[in-house]
């Protein structure tokens, strides 16, 4: 699911080094992330949930950077159908699954639309960083 480049064959650009620290301060590895997926989340807007399982190495962490409108994330066990628990990310948030809970079940059931105004028009942007290969 990871390309190496972009559609039009053109290298995928760096990886800012704003986000790149928030890497390093949290995800207490010193390999840097090889992948940032940048996902928009409007007014109705979820994710349901699922598993991060397309990288080739489970083992490193994967860290989601939350901007913008407040979201109401849920995480629950590595198999489906147990206890899940729910946090209200705000803008600036960091969330880390290593370890334990590198492959837990986890989602996004909601945003509070306008809740913030970071994004002129409101909305919630999600940076995930992961090594994928």
């Amino acid at each position: 699911r990871y390309e190496p480049r972009q559609p039009d064959g053109a290298a995928w650009p760096p990886i800012p080094d704003t986000i790149l620290k928030v890497w390093q301060q949290v995800s207490e590895v010193e390999r840097p992330p090889d992948s940032c997926l940048i996902n928009y989340y409007g007014e109705d807007s979820r994710m349901g949930l699922h598993q991060d399982r397309d990288e080739t190495d489970l083992s490193w962490p994967v860290v989601s950077i939350s901007l913008g409108d407040d979201a109401l994330f849920r995480v629950g066990q590595t198999t489906r159908g147990g206890a899940t628990k729910s946090h209200w990310l705000q803008s600036g948030d960091v969330a880390v699954l290593a370890g334990q809970t590198r492959l837990a079940f986890h989602g996004i059931d909601r945003t509070r639309f306008g809740s913030s105004r970071l994004l002129p028009k409101g909305g919630r942007i999600n940076v995930t960083l992961r090594v994928a290969g």
